[in-house]
């Protein structure tokens, strides 16, 4: 007789008794849950956040719940992608700066370590199915042809199936696509309606319609990662219109309206006062007619971008509806980082030209305004633009000025979260959100993954806020560090320094804000409590050592050329033979800036 965990086995099946393992049960009153990330998607952009884009989808999601005005990331989207998804600093999992580039240090590998296990895999042992669209952007670049190794692609990091991109950016209307472990190619083109944001959602819609066929008591985890905002921004030429003459007034006057609407909607206090423009943002009246246009014009595809991504969502949460889901989905929509600063100061036609070294004059953006937002521009708009979004915030994406790090949240639960349409103030963080999202499963984070034995999460809960909006905010100091710009809050208190690249960084000016009576951080205390400030310096050198921040490095491109050099090394001559798939970026010769030569044998 042979034993089972429980039954036996016999010589015969009439002496024997059968098992069946108990399958994974959802735990009891856990969420189905849907995470819409945006890129670059500012402070102020979303309607009920103070802006005029037309949002009505996500302010129909806030109306039946809940707007955050204290949630924070990590100034860029790889690193807020890690920390959303491990509930532990990016740093700390290995992906201190851009996935595009290994550094050679523990913090910035630009890839998520096994010992940081994703939510997907903490979720997936108590049953959940889980679904990833859109934008990954945490496997190294070097890493995401055809032959992997996909370790690191979401489908090696606990995720059932992925229909999505794994780089930065790519077109809307050619993306560069991946389905589960498999390049694929999109589904239209632009001269037949596609569109990458709608094929997202198609896919989505019809992973959990057969969810719904299948397993339909089974929860799940949906992640979109749209494109929009990121560049390129590109939509339907109608909506871009739609939106010329919403901005012709500009970004100064934009900037002002906004704050008043968000003092009105209690997005930020009563009081609160908008900062002076940015460095290297000029007054909207000292530019030209023929650079007011184009500027328009630059700011009309990013808001078409955004509007024609919440009609789609609009979709997604409909179906939710149909299939009677809804009231049991967590909802979790929000940005991964301030709007963008990339666009330089007069904004980008094609912003792949300078990666090429290749000037862009004003005329030539005038003669392409038309161009704008379609399948033959790569645009992105101007830093005063990138200003307004920030609204009523200082900088941008990649610094650790609120413009930067400080984001929109929107949460609604119909079981589960009681609030309709109220304000949360909390401070909190991207690797909260982990936390919180097993927290309200009624899940404790794993000690080991296949075998991997977990770092324990960084991120705190903060479940309590979504019933209570007087729960204390998170009390751990929080680092911030990107490419050299650093900061820390801790207890309603913010110390951070601006670090212009290439200088010493102990020569850095820090400032500090009390951001309970300072939202944007407009009256610098650092002369008034020297001694705060100092404290607040020496915690963040000690997280930096202990979150793996350092060695501090503020360089850009030249991580860039090094991973090139380094993958490639003396490799010079590159074969491509017929029927060969997709050869992403990081992975073909690198033939930028440089002469190369071409033979092809066409027998």
């Amino acid at each position: 007789m042979t034993a089972q965990r429980s039954g036996k086995i016999g010589t015969t099946v009439g002496e024997s008794e059968p098992y069946w393992p108990e399958a994974p049960k959802r735990p009891k009153g856990a969420p189905n849950i849907l995470v819409v990330l945006f890129d670059d998607v500012g402070f102020s952009d979303f309607g009920c956040y103070g802006s005029p884009i037309a949002t009505p989808t996500i302010d129909a999601v806030a109306a039946r719940g809940l707007r955050y005005t204290g949630f924070h990331t990590t100034a860029m989207c790889s690193t807020t992608r890690a920390a959303l998804l491990t509930g532990r600093n990016h740093h700390s999992v290995g992906v201190g700066c851009l996935a595009n580039f290994d550094s050679g240090y523990p913090g910035y590998r630009g890839k998520i370590a096994r010992e940081a296990g994703t939510i997907a895999e903490m979720l997936r042992p108590h049953g959940y199915r889980n679904y990833m669209l859109g934008k990954w952007h945490v496997t190294p670049l070097t890493e995401s042809g055809a032959t992997g190794p996909f370790d690191g692609w979401p489908l090696g990091r606990g995720f059932d199936r992925f229909y999505g991109f794994l780089d930065a950016e790519t077109d809307q209307y050619s993306p560069e696509l991946v389905r589960d472990n498999t390049p694929c190619d999109p589904p239209g083109t632009f001269a037949t309606g596609y569109h990458l944001t709608a094929d997202l959602v198609d896919q989505g819609i019809r992973y959990l319609a057969d969810h719904v066929a299948d397993n339909a008591e089974t929860p799940w985890l949906m992640w979109l990662a749209f494109g929009a905002c990121h560049a390129p921004h590109q939509a339907p030429f109608d909506l871009i219109r739609k939106y010329d003459a919403l901005f012709q007034e500009g970004w100064d006057v934009e900037r002002e309206r906004r704050l008043a609407r968000q003092i009105e909607l209690g997005i930020v206090p009563k009081g609160t006062r908008l900062p002076p423009r940015n460095d290297h943002v000029k007054a909207w009246v000292e530019h030209g007619d023929g650079e007011r246009r184009v500027f328009t014009r630059l700011k009309a595809a990013y808001a078409a971008m955004l509007d024609h991504a919440d009609q789609h969502i609009a979709r997604l949460v409909g179906f939710l509806e149909t299939t009677g889901q809804l009231d049991d989905t967590l909802i979790v929509i929000m940005s991964d980082n301030g709007a963008s600063q990339e666009g330089g100061p007069f904004g980008m036609v094609n912003a792949m030209g300078p990666y090429n070294l290749r000037p862009e004059p004003m005329e030539e953006k005038i003669a392409r305004i038309d161009d704008i937002g379609g399948p033959d521009t790569h645009t992105n708009f101007p830093l005063g633009w990138a200003m307004a979004s920030n609204t009523p915030l200082r900088r941008y994406k990649q610094n650790t000025h609120g413009g930067g790090i400080r984001d929109p949240l929107v949460m609604s639960w119909g079981k589960g979260i009681a609030a309709r349409g109220e304000l949360r103030h909390q401070f909190c963080h991207a690797c909260d959100l982990v936390p919180t999202l097993l927290d309200v499963s009624g899940l404790a984070p794993p000690k080991t993954i296949n075998g991997v034995e977990q770092m324990p999460l960084e991120g705190t809960s903060f479940a309590a806020s979504l019933a209570d909006p007087s729960a204390p905010s998170k009390k751990a100091p929080q680092y911030f560090e990107m490419f050299g710009h650093r900061g820390l809050v801790q207890d309603g208190w913010k110390a951070v320094c601006f670090h212009p690249p290439g200088q010493p960084f102990d020569t850095d000016t820090w400032e500090l804000y009390h951001l309970d009576g300072d939202f944007n951080e407009v009256d610098d205390l650092a002369q008034r409590e020297p001694e705060r400030l100092k404290a607040m310096i020496d915690e963040w050198w000690r997280a930096a050592e202990r979150c793996k921040v350092l060695p501090l490095d503020d360089r850009f491109a030249p991580r860039f050329l090094e991973n090139v050099k380094r993958f490639h090394g003396a490799r010079k001559r590159f074969v491509f033979h017929a029927g060969m798939g997709h050869l992403p970026t990081d992975v073909a010769p690198d033939v930028r800036c440089r002469s190369y030569t071409i033979e092809a044998d066409a027998r």
